[in-house]
């Protein structure tokens, strides 16, 4: 670990307390001349650190960067997110994240940047994700799933969101089929799942779980100020992003422990915003309206058609349109 790391690390667990240069020199195993120079260039990075005469050095509370010294200490897991990278930027993190699992990252392997310069959602379409606002990340798993049961992951990850969100901000979320978090009538979180099949064992090789919340956010672009929100704006106080982080790969690690169970549903069904409601279901640039049944046990939205008919959807972008 770089030498500035190991600094940050000190401070990061002692966050809102002072410690002395020759505590942390010597706990880091280098001279004082050198923390300071560490302190100097984190500073330079953002990060707010006092110096207190006689008393050393202390890292303000009111930082949230999101580093892995802040998140891990929140972790109860005991494989996701034990494999961390976090970056500043990256373009995507699924498309980072499946790299690594093309060469063979294990199940649990995640990855957080602050930013990405060219985050997706569904159907391609870009994901805003200004610097220090969000949480952007992706978990690379390796579940015992056939095909069909794919559809799964995606319900799972965003009851977990949901609870995450919930625990850490006291905000209680509805899911929007089948991959958005809403609060009221604007989108809080996305998440994007994409997978390789094994075409041999007839089952997934890796899914790839992409989150990203807002959270800290009091702006959005004027394209998506109408239908966007954030934890911040929701409840008017900021939480930790870091342990907010923390939570939903806790949180989502306890839901798959259970997704063959399929348990969660029931929780997926209690916070859909759809269920019972009139909505319009695009597929194939062809849009109808529908009546929202339900959800089935592989995740699939129940419909009732104009015409009456009953069925099953996959996919398909929809708009609730009663409310």
């Amino acid at each position: 670990m770089p030498l500035k790391e190991r600094v940050l690390a000190v401070l990061e667990e002692n966050k809102g307390k002072s410690v002395s240069g020759s505590e942390i020199a010597k706990s880091v195993g280098m001279t004082r001349s050198a923390v300071w120079k560490a302190v100097k260039s984190l500073r330079n990075e953002g990060y707010s650190i006092c110096a207190v005469t006689n008393k050393g050095y202390c890292l303000s509370e009111e930082n949230d960067f999101l580093n892995e010294h802040s998140i891990v200490p929140n972790l109860r897991t005991k494989v996701l997110g034990r494999k961390l990278d976090v970056f500043k930027t990256v373009d995507s993190t699924n498309n980072f994240a499946k790299s690594l699992a093309q060469l063979g990252a294990e199940h649990g392997t995640t990855v957080i940047s602050e930013t990405q310069t060219n985050g997706r959602g569904r159907m391609g379409r870009s994901f805003y994700a200004p610097t220090g606002m969000g949480i952007y990340m992706s978990i690379v798993l390796r579940p015992d799933l056939s095909v069909e049961h794919s559809l799964l992951i995606t319900s799972c990850a965003a009851v977990a969101v949901a609870d995450a969100i919930a625990k850490v901000s006291g905000l209680e979320c509805k899911i929007k089929w089948v991959n958005d978090i809403y609060a009221g009538n604007k989108k809080l979180c996305g998440i994007l799942t994409e997978a390789s099949v094994n075409v041999e064992q007839g089952g997934l090789e890796y899914a790839i779980v992409g989150i990203g919340v807002n959270v800290q956010n009091i702006t959005f672009p004027k394209n998506i100020s109408d239908i966007a929100t954030s934890v911040k704006m929701e409840t008017g106080a900021s939480v930790s992003r870091c342990v907010l982080a923390a939570e939903i790969l806790n949180c989502l690690e306890e839901r798959l422990e259970n997704i063959k169970d399929k348990s969660f549903l029931d929780d997926y069904r209690r916070r859909s915003n759809l269920i019972g409601h009139k909505i319009e279901v695009t597929h194939n640039d062809e849009s109808e309206i529908m009546d929202c049944l339900g959800v089935d046990e592989l995740g699939r939205l129940l419909v009732r058609m104009e015409n009456g008919e009953e069925k099953a959807i996959m996919s398909g972008t929809v708009r609730l349109i009663d409310e």
